[in-house]
């Protein structure tokens, strides 16, 4: 999955408007404009591939969700990661939707994917660990559909 992909299935899982997605930079100290979060969410085309959001970019904003929801830790802002990987974009929404492992579990079930406690915890492993696994995107995309339908009940068709 693609940095905009998860940044727009974000946005309609909490029905994120432009001024909260610049809120949301804007605790780590990025300025940001309408104009910018809307070529994010426009859908991705060959000739925009320069204009998708970088990793860092995207761990900007993952960082900024985790401060809007839990606050600063030490009064500190988080330095964002230069690369991301599934298992880091689904590390940071566990912390910041502040999600156990059972709430993580419920949320692929409703998207209809059914996972183990085990399978699950390899995910948030340090990589090199022998249990570690890598977040394939079918995973990620059932936990992000699994939050769209929790915060959206009854989505329009």
């Amino acid at each position: 999955m693609t940095n905009n992909d998860v940044f727009r299935r974000l946005k309609y899982a909490f029905n994120y408007n432009p001024e909260k997605i610049i809120l949301l930079f804007g605790h780590v100290g990025i300025t940001t404009t309408r104009e910018e979060v809307s070529v994010w969410l426009e859908k991705d085309t060959e000739e925009k591939e320069n204009l998708s959001l970088s990793d860092e970019q995207f761990a900007n904003f993952l960082n900024g969700m985790i401060i809007d929801n839990r606050g600063k830790k030490d009064n500190q802002i988080p330095v964002a990661e230069k690369e991301l990987d599934n298992n880091i974009v689904f590390r940071k929404l566990r912390i910041a939707l502040n999600l156990k492992d059972t709430d993580i579990l419920a949320l692929l079930q409703l998207a209809g994917l059914n996972f183990g406690k085990s399978e699950l915890s390899a995910f948030f492993r340090k990589p090199g660990h022998q249990h570690y696994r890598n977040c394939q995107d079918q995973v990620l995309r059932n936990f992000l559909n699994g939050l769209f339908l929790k915060n959206n009940p009854n989505p329009q068709k």
